[in-house]
């Protein structure tokens, strides 16, 4: 019998009973491994952390691209940093609207392992309008004015490759290189254990010294996988009408487009900006 274990904190651990261990490799940047399991079908893993499973991937996916989607249907142009698995691609790529989908990730590795045993994912990355750089995420957006709609931020943790895209002068670079109507929408980490509670904090505090303060947002999602289960998403808008709100769009029209979702809808979009006190104490 072989585990699959995370440690969530230094007194907890999360496991998942694998069936195989089917690659595992250390590129330049991370170990990356990939596993069946009973549980949650097949699932990869960067340095030991929980990417992505089969069984619970579509609410991540859904979560990080509906919710913007909803709000400003009028989107062209979008940047994905991070997300070399495919599936927030494969969750845009649903919107014909769409003209430029670019995606950076740092490592090509991720993105051709992703291709060879996650289909169900990296089929998003198949689609013509999406084109793939491998670079640093940080430096690509820093070379960027003006240029996108719509930038997600489909990090990993803040630790190794993924620390400089929660750094305030990466905000600042993802303010700069949207549209004046331009929204932003990152992982915003757990606010439940101390450990990522205290990222969470601190990428909500830079987001808001970058964009106006009235306009950044977090929104949730349960993700069975992730630290906790109980999972945030900051949502930031460049333009300085003052109180952006991500409640205020046309339900109606979303629910036009026939887009079959298994986690996000629009009754769901406005009760997910309704946290916890205790995230809302947090976040003050």
């Amino acid at each position: 019998m072989l585990w699959f274990t995370e440690a969530h904190t230094p007194n907890v651990n999360f496991s998942i009973k694998i069936s195989r261990h089917l690659h595992s490799e250390k590129s330049e940047f991370q170990q990356i491994d990939v596993f069946d399991s009973p549980e949650f079908g097949r699932f990869f893993s960067l340095d030991s952390v929980v990417m992505v499973t089969e069984k619970d991937e579509f609410i991540y996916h859904e979560m990080i691209t509906h919710v913007a989607m909803a709000v400003a249907p009028e989107i062209k142009r979008v940047l994905i940093v991070g997300g070399g698995d495919g599936g927030t691609a494969r969750e845009l790529a649903r919107y014909k609207t769409l003209e430029k989908i670019d995606l950076v990730d740092i490592d090509r590795r991720v993105v051709e392992v992703c291709r060879e045993y996650l289909p169900f994912t990296s089929c998003g990355l198949d689609d013509p309008r999406v084109s793939v750089f491998f670079e640093d995420g940080v430096a690509f957006v820093a070379g960027k004015e003006n240029e996108y709609d719509f930038i997600i931020v489909d990090s990993t943790d803040p630790i190794s490759v993924g620390e400089g895209l929660f750094s305030s002068a990466f905000y600042k670079s993802c303010h700069k290189a949207l549209k004046p109507n331009g929204i932003l929408v990152n992982q915003h980490e757990s606010p439940y254990y101390e450990i990522t509670s205290a990222a969470m904090k601190r990428a909500h505090h830079r987001i808001r010294e970058s964009f106006p303060a009235a306009n950044c947002h977090v929104y949730q999602a349960f993700i069975p996988t992730y630290q906790s289960g109980h999972w945030l998403f900051g949502f930031a808008s460049k333009s300085r009408e003052a109180g952006f709100d991500p409640l205020i769009f046309d339900a109606a029209a979303w629910n036009a487009l026939g887009l079959e979702t298994k986690y996000y809808n629009t009754a769901l979009h406005r009760a997910s900006f309704a946290l916890p006190n205790y995230v809302k104490k947090d976040l003050a």
